[in-house]
């Protein structure tokens, strides 16, 4: 049953919105050197592992059943993300968030090899991404054994900030940026380095003091351990290495339209309401998720919660709508973050306390099953809405008939490309000598349009041979 028109206005989906993804083009920018001079060759070698009939978003949805197959692992080994677990554990986290990042950077090279590219693509990848924020760092609690403490908790939900603000950039620049240094590549490298280390060495290397390590500097260090510089050292990194620059590329492409810079600090808001409630909810004393253990299930919640919120972002930002700043599922947030401090604002003579430890778990399990099937309609009706407009399938590639081509693999490309290269001189020597259009095309075995296109660019610098009935032949060519 199609959504009704406000409905689909709502939620970017209706005929006036979804018009602009026949013509977005996907753009990104990433500077980082190992991406660039490693990682790459990495990633076109391992895509030509992959079937031709596997689709790039299943590719996507693949890389997150490495997370979600290492939360459930989690749950059993390291319930209390202490440990010490089995060494087997952590190389399997580590090896998990690999893959996930392995698969998220393959899935575009899936599409244009398998011809499938569509703006559903970056949508389903950056929502993936979005859902796996607060989980794979939830594994990297475990990992350096921070426990279900305040420290466990900032670890697991602070990647929320980085993600927000680049899908924030990317809604105004319509660019993806990845500086020279950025979480997907160098930060996660460190993570997996982190988490094979205790791997090795157990989990109780992070939290042992650094004299251990390092004696010459007992009288600097004191008793001090990584556990002590752990926020520190993340907060630093993120305001000072990603936030300054997504506000100067906002800000530069604000002013390239003649737009002002200060009113879109307001679509800070959900990112400001997430924080500020998740704090005055694990943060308060009258909470219990911390104490009993609960931040797996709280996780899982706020992966829902915050993938939904950042998803509508890149959504609004493929069919050009305005900002959201709202979505439903940060309301339950901010009453459990009310619930838990009512305290606070008792009347006087009331005799209603403190809830309990039984209410609150009750409350967030709701919450988790009210944000999953929210999020679960919201993401059917955006994915049925695009692929129906579109006419694509979400996850497989539809069968081609008898008489449709297969898009090139890179290994054909590269032949092809080699082909060409080779062949150049050859062109042009026979264009300048032979007239004739016919016996120059008879040259190139197979007449494979790319290579006759290079003919034709080629004869016609040469004057050779008229290009407009070359191209009125090069459509009639098999």
């Amino acid at each position: 049953m199609p959504p009704s028109k406000e409905t689909a206005k709502h939620e970017c989906v209706s005929e006036d919105a979804l018009q602009h993804l026949k013509s977005y083009k996907y753009s990104s920018v990433d500077k980082s050197f190992i991406s660039r001079y490693i990682l790459k060759h990495y990633w076109n070698g391992f895509v030509e592992l992959l079937p031709m009939w596997i689709a790039p978003n299943l590719v996507t949805l693949l890389g997150f059943f490495f997370i979600l197959g290492n939360i459930a692992i989690l749950e059993i080994y390291v319930p209390d993300l202490v440990g010490p677990a089995p060494s087997w554990v952590y190389f399997s986290f580590a090896f998990g968030m690999w893959m996930y990042s392995t698969m998220d950077n393959v899935d575009g090279k899936q599409a244009r090899r398998t011809g499938t590219s569509s703006p559903l693509g970056e949508l389903f990848d950056h929502g993936i991404d979005s859902l796996n924020c607060t989980l794979a760092s939830l594994l990297e609690t475990a990992a350096v054994g921070y426990g279900h403490g305040r420290i466990g908790a900032f670890t697991a939900l602070v990647p929320v900030l980085p993600m927000f603000f680049s899908t924030w950039e990317t809604y105004h620049t319509h660019t993806l940026y990845l500086g020279y240094f950025n979480g997907p590549t160098e930060g996660l490298i460190i993570a997996c380095t982190f988490i094979c280390m205790s791997g090795f060495f157990g989990p109780q290397i992070w939290s042992t003091p650094l004299v251990t390590y390092f004696p010459s500097f007992a009288e600097q260090l004191g008793e001090m351990s990584f556990r002590d510089v752990w926020i520190p050292m993340i907060l630093v990194t993120f305001f000072i290495a990603h936030l300054p620059a997504c506000i100067v590329n906002v800000a530069r492409a604000r002013r390239a339209q003649g737009l002002p810079v200060l009113p879109i600090l307001l679509e800070w808001t959900p990112l400001v309401i997430f924080c500020v409630a998740t704090t005055a909810w694990l943060g308060s004393p009258y909470s219990f998720i911390l104490e009993d253990n609960h931040l797996v299930l709280y996780c899982l919640t706020m992966s829902l919660v915050f993938g939904r919120m950042t998803t509508k972002i890149i959504l609004a930002h493929l069919t050009r709508q305005p900002f959201p700043y709202w979505t439903i599922m940060l309301a339950p947030m901010i009453g459990g973050a009310l619930l838990v401090n009512h305290p606070y604002f008792t009347l006087t003579g009331t005799t209603f306390g403190p809830i309990s430890a039984s209410t609150e778990l009750w409350y967030l399990r709701a919450y988790f099953v009210f944000a999953a099937v929210v999020y679960g309609k919201w993401a059917h009706l955006v994915i049925t809405s695009i692929c129906n407009y579109l006419g694509i399938n979400c996850l497989t590639i539809p069968t081609r008939g008898p008489n449709e081509k297969s898009p090139r693999t890179v290994s054909q490309t590269v032949t092809l490309v080699t082909k060409v290269v080779w062949i150049k001189p050859i062109i042009c020597a026979l264009a300048s000598r032979t007239p004739s259009r016919t016996n120059t095309l008879n040259v190139i075995d197979g007449h494979d349009p790319l290579l006759l296109g290079y003919v034709c660019a080629s004869a016609a610098c040469m004057r050779a041979i008229d290009t407009r009935r070359f191209i009125n032949s090069l459509t009639a060519s098999p």
